[in-house]
């Protein structure tokens, strides 16, 4: 039996990445990120900065082809140490 999915795949998908605001947060989530989207442009990327600015906040939106690359994007993103929540 196949799982019918509520994504229309392909599409653009935002995901929002949480982190401390540190220097090498942002080129860490570029990094991954490029190896589930080789075609991300990184200039497309919204940053936030909280209003202490100890957090960050990253939307970083790429092309969903399946389920599989998303969850191997966000698996890869929850895992890395300096990630705190990924939506």
């Amino acid at each position: 039996m196949t799982e019918e999915s509520i994504i229309p795949y392909p599409c653009d998908f935002p995901i929002k990445i949480f982190g401390r605001n540190e220097p090498d947060f942002s080129a860490s989530i570029v990094e991954i990120v490029l190896r589930h989207d080789p075609d991300f442009d990184a200039a497309s990327i919204e940053w936030r900065v909280s209003s202490a600015s100890n957090y960050l906040s990253v939307t970083c939106t790429i092309r969903a082809v399946s389920r599989a690359q998303l969850d191997a994007l966000y698996q890869e993103l929850v895992d890395h140490p300096k990630v705190k929540m990924v939506l």
